[in-house]
C-alpha cells in the first residue's frame, strides 16, 4: 500500500469531537479533580488534628517520626508592628529633643548649642535620603517627621537664645513662614520627593504667618479678617495645583477652615457696620471670599464640591452688596435690597460662558435668597390668618377700626412689615418667569399662585384698609380660588381648593366682630361653596364646607334672633338632616362619606347646644335618631341602625329624667322591648343564632336593674311584679328550650324569692338553739354524701338538657 494512502486513511479515521462535547468532557474532568482535591484536603486536616492530639501523649508508632507543630496565627501583621514601632520611636526622640532644648539648653555655651542642634537637625534631615535609597520608606518617614520637629525646636531655641527681645507674635509669624518655605523645599528635593510628610506640614505651617503678622502689627478686625481670607485664597490655589494625597487634604482643610472664619468675621462686620464706609469695607471682604470660592469652582468644574462653592460665592455676593445697600436705605427695606441682589444673580445663570456647575450654583443661591425673603414675610401672614382667633371670646363686640385692627387687635404687629407684599410679588414674578425647565415649570406656577394669594391676603392689613374693604377683599379671593377650582385640574385644582378653604376660614373669623358681617359672610360663603360643589372633582371638599358654613349660619341666625342655645339647636339640626338627604342622593360618590361625616359633626353640635335644656335635648336626640334611622335604610349603612337605637333610647331617658321619673323600669323597658323584637327577628332569619345573642342583652337590661331596685325596695309591689315577670320568662325559656331566658329568668326568680323569704329565715334562725344550725349542716352533708352518685347523675342530666337547648 502506498504511504500516501495510509496517511490519508489515518487522517480520516482520527476522531475530533465538536467543541460543545469537548467542553463537557473538560468540565467533567475538572469536577472530578475538584472532588478528589476536596477529599485529600479533608484527609490532611484530619491527620493534622490527630497529630496535634498525640503531641501530649506520644504513641510508640509515632516515636520514629518528628512531631509536627502548627504555628499559631499572628494577631498583628508585620507592617502594623513596624509602623507602631516607628511612630513610637519618632515620638520618643521628639520628646527627648524637646526636653534637651528646654532643660539642658542652658548648660551649654552658644557654640555648643549651635553645634549640637545644627548637627542633630542636619543629620536627622539627611538620614531619610539614605533610608530611601535602601528602600526603608516607613523608617524614612518617621525620621523625617523627627527632623521637622527638630526644626521647630531650632526656631524656639533661636528665639530664646539669640533673639529674646523680639516680639513673640511677630517672631512666630516669621518663623512659621520660614518653616513653611523650608519644609516645602525639603519635600520638593529630588532625593526626598518620595516623602509624604514634609508638604502637608509645610501647608499646615503656612496657615499662620499672615494671621500672626496682622495680630503682631495691632491691626484691626478688617485686617485680621483679610489675613484669614488671603490665607484661604492661597490654600485654594494649593488645592487647585495639587491633585491628590495628604497635601491636598491639608490644603482643603486649611481653605475651608480659614475661609470659614474669615467669612464669619466679614459677615459680622457687615451686620454691625455703622455706615456706608464700614459696610463697603466689609462688603469688599465678602466679595474677596466670593472670588476665592468662585475661582476654585471655575478651576475645578467637575469636582463634587464645585456646586457648593458656586452656591457659597453667590450667597457671599448677595451678602456683600446687600450689606452695602442696607446701610443706605431704611431698615425696613433691608430684606428687599438683598432680594434685588439675589434676583440679579439669575442674570449670570442666563449666560453661556460659565460652566454648568457655576450656573446651577448661582441659581440655587438665588433661590435660597428668595426663600429667606419669603420666610421673612411669614410672621405677617401668620398674624393675618391666626390673629382673629384670639378674639373669639368677644364675638360681636363691634366692628374694628380697620383691617389691621381686625386681625391684630390683641397680637403684636410685626415691625418693618410694609415691604412684605412687594417681596411676595417679586418672588412670585421670578417663579413665573425665570423657571423654564419643563419638569419644574408647573410647580413654579403653583408656588407663584400661592405667593400672590398671600400678597392679596395681607395687603389690606399692611395698608390699614377699612374693615369692610378687608372683608370684601377676602371674599373676592375666596371666589377667585373657587372659580380656579372649576377651570383647573390635578395639583392646581387641589391648591385652589386649599387656598379657598383657608381664606374662607380667615374671612369667617374676621367677620365675627360684627353681627351683620357674620350673617352676610356666612350666607355668601354657603352660596359660594354650594355653587362650587357642582363640580365632582372638588365636591368632596366644597360640599362639607358648604354644610359647615350653613350650620354656622343657622347658629348665628338663632343667636341674632335672641333664641336660647337649646332652641337654636333645631335649625342647626336641619342642616344635619339636609346632609343626610344629600348623602342619600349622592349614592356611591366620593362626596358621600365627607358629607355624612360633616352631617354627624353638625348633629353633635346641635346636641351640644341643647345640653342646657333636657326637654329640648330629648327632642334633639330623637330627631338625630330619626335621621340615623333613615340613613340606616340605605344599602351599606345598616350598622347606623345601632346608633339610631342608641339615640332613641337616650332621648327616652332624657325625657323621663326631665319628668323626674326615678323608676328604673321606665328606663329599661324602652330598651328591652325593641331589643327582644330585634332578637326575635334575628332568630327568625337565622335559627342557628344563640339565645344569649338574641335575647340575653334585652332581658339583662331590665332584669338586673329591677333586681337591684327590688332588693332595696321595702314594699311588695316591685318584687311581686318582678317575680311574676321572671317566672314568665323562665316558663317561656323552658317551653321553647331557650337557655338564656331559662337561666336569667330562673336566677332572677330565685333571688327575688330569697329576698322575700329572708325575714322569715332570720326569725327561724333566731328561734333555734345555737347547736341547731351546725346539726342541720351536718345532716345536710350526710344526706349529700349518701346520695352523691345520684346527685352527680342528676347534675349531668341537667347539664345535658341545658346543652340541648338553644
Amino acid at each position: 500500500m502506498p504511504c500516501e494512502v495510509t496517511r490519508t486513511t489515518l487522517r480520516a479515521m482520527t476522531h475530533l469531537p465538536p467543541p460543545a462535547e469537548e467542553l463537557r468532557l473538560l468540565d467533567a474532568e475538572l469536577w472530578q479533580l475538584d472532588a478528589r482535591r476536596a477529599q485529600l484536603l479533608t484527609r490532611r486536616a484530619w491527620l493534622v488534628a490527630a497529630l496535634n492530639r498525640t503531641q501530649e501523649q506520644p504513641r510508640p508508632w509515632a516515636s520514629a517520626q518528628p512531631p509536627i507543630t502548627v504555628s499559631p496565627r499572628p494577631e498583628t501583621a508585620a507592617p502594623s508592628v513596624q509602623n507602631v514601632l516607628l511612630v513610637l520611636g519618632g515620638v520618643l526622640l521628639t520628646l527627648a529633643a524637646a526636653v534637651f532644648t528646654l532643660v539642658s539648653w542652658g548648660h551649654m555655651g552658644i557654640a555648643g548649642r549651635a553645634l549640637v542642634l545644627g548637627a542633630v537637625t542636619l543629620a536627622t534631615l539627611a538620614a531619610p535620603v539614605v533610608l530611601l535609597r535602601r528602600g526603608l520608606r516607613s523608617t524614612a518617614e518617621s525620621v523625617a517627621g523627627l527632623g521637622l520637629a527638630l526644626t521647630v525646636l531650632d526656631a524656639y531655641a533661636l528665639h530664646a537664645a539669640a533673639l529674646p527681645g523680639t516680639d513673640g507674635t511677630g517672631y512666630a509669624a516669621a518663623a512659621s513662614a520660614v518653616l513653611a518655605v523650608a519644609w516645602s523645599a525639603y519635600g520638593l528635593l529630588p532625593v526626598t520627593a518620595a516623602l509624604r510628610l514634609p508638604l502637608p506640614c509645610a501647608l499646615a505651617a503656612a496657615q499662620f504667618p499672615l494671621l500672626l503678622w496682622a495680630l503682631s502689627a495691632g491691626a484691626g478686625a478688617y485686617a485680621v479678617t483679610a489675613a484669614l481670607l488671603v490665607t484661604a485664597g492661597l490654600d485654594a490655589v494649593a488645592v487647585v495645583r495639587l491633585r491628590a494625597g495628604a497635601a491636598r487634604i491639608t490644603a482643603v482643610v486649611g481653605a475651608y477652615g480659614m475661609g470659614g472664619w474669615g467669612v464669619l468675621g466679614a459677615g459680622w462686620l457687615s451686620l454691625t457696620a455703622g455706615g456706608p464706609g464700614e459696610a463697603s469695607r466689609a462688603g469688599a471682604l465678602l466679595l474677596l471670599a466670593a472670588a476665592i470660592a468662585l475661582g476654585t469652582a471655575r478651576q475645578e468644574p467637575g469636582r463634587r464640591h464645585a456646586l457648593g462653592l458656586a452656591i457659597a460665592s453667590g450667597l457671599l455676593v448677595v451678602a456683600a452688596l446687600g450689606g452695602v445697600a442696607r446701610s443706605l436705605v431704611p431698615s425696613q427695606w433691608a430684606v428687599p435690597a438683598h432680594l434685588v441682589v439675589g434676583v440679579a444673580l439669575l442674570a449670570a445663570v442666563r449666560g453661556e460662558r460659565l460652566p454648568e456647575a457655576m450656573r446651577r450654583g448661582f441659581a440655587w443661591a438665588s433661590g435660597a435668597v428668595q426663600a429667606l425673603a419669603v420666610l421673612w414675610t411669614l410672621p405677617v401672614v401668620a398674624v393675618v390668618l391666626l390673629g382673629p382667633a384670639v378674639r373669639l371670646d368677644r364675638v360681636w363686640g363691634g366692628a374694628p377700626a380697620d383691617a389691621r385692627a381686625a386681625v391684630a387687635g390683641d397680637v403684636p404687629w410685626p415691625p418693618d412689615a410694609a415691604p412684605a407684599p412687594l417681596v411676595l410679588v417679586a418672588v412670585a414674578a421670578v417663579l413665573a418667569s425665570a423657571v423654564r425647565a419643563q419638569e419644574w415649570r408647573a410647580r413654579a406656577r403653583l408656588g407663584s399662585a400661592g405667593l400672590l394669594w398671600a400678597t392679596a391676603l395681607i395687603l389690606p392689613a399692611v395698608f390699614e384698609a377699612p374693615y369692610l374693604v378687608g372683608m370684601v377683599g377676602l371674599g373676592v379671593i375666596t371666589a377667585v380660588a373657587l372659580y380656579a377650582c372649576r377651570v383647573t385640574e390635578g395639583a392646581a385644582q387641589v391648591t385652589a381648593v386649599v387656598l379657598a378653604l383657608v381664606t374662607a376660614a380667615c374671612l369667617t373669623l374676621v367677620s365675627l366682630a360684627s353681627q351683620t358681617a357674620t350673617l352676610v359672610v356666612l350666607s355668601a360663603l354657603t352660596a359660594l361653596f354650594t355653587a362650587a360643589s357642582w363640580r365632582a372633582g372638588v365636591a368632596p371638599f366644597t360640599a362639607p364646607a358648604a354644610l359647615a358654613h350653613a350650620a354656622g349660619l343657622a347658629a348665628a341666625s338663632g343667636a341674632a334672633a335672641d333664641w336660647p342655645p337649646s332652641r337654636t339647636a333645631l335649625p342647626v339640626l336641619a342642616v344635619a338632616g339636609a346632609a343626610a338627604l344629600l348623602a342619600a342622593r349622592l349614592g356611591g360618590s366620593r362626596t358621600t362619606v365627607p358629607v355624612e361625616a360633616t352631617g354627624a359633626a353638625v348633629g353633635l353640635f346641635a346636641v351640644a347646644l341643647a345640653l342646657s335644656d333636657p326637654p329640648m335635648l330629648a327632642l334633639v336626640l330623637a330627631l338625630c335618631g330619626a335621621i340615623a334611622a333613615g340613613t340606616a335604610l340605605r344599602d351599606g349603612r345598616r350598622p347606623v341602625g345601632y346608633a339610631a337605637t342608641a339615640l332613641f333610647v337616650l332621648a327616652a331617658w332624657v325625657r323621663l329624667a326631665a319628668w323626674d321619673v326615678d323608676t328604673p323600669e321606665a328606663y329599661t323597658l324602652p330598651v328591652t322591648v325593641p331589643a327582644l323584637l330585634v332578637g326575635a327577628l334575628h332568630r327568625r332569619r337565622d335559627p342557628q343564632v344563640s339565645s344569649w345573642t338574641a335575647y340575653g342583652p334585652g332581658l339583662a337590661v331590665t332584669l338586673l336593674p329591677s333586681l337591684v331596685a327590688a332588693w332595696a325596695d321595702p314594699y311588695w309591689t316591685r318584687p311581686l311584679l318582678l317575680g311574676g315577670a321572671a317566672l314568665l320568662v323562665t316558663l317561656l325559656g323552658a317551653r321553647h328550650h331557650l337557655q338564656a331566658p331559662l337561666v336569667l329568668g330562673g336566677s332572677a326568680l330565685a333571688l327575688v324569692t330569697l329576698h322575700e323569704l329572708a325575714p322569715y329565715v332570720v326569725q327561724v334562725t333566731g328561734a333555734l338553739p345555737r347547736w341547731a344550725p351546725p346539726a342541720l349542716a351536718g345532716l345536710l352533708l350526710l344526706a349529700l354524701g349518701a346520695t352523691y352518685e345520684q346527685r352527680i347523675r342528676d347534675v349531668r342530666r341537667m347539664r345535658e338538657a341545658l346543652g340541648r337547648m338553644d
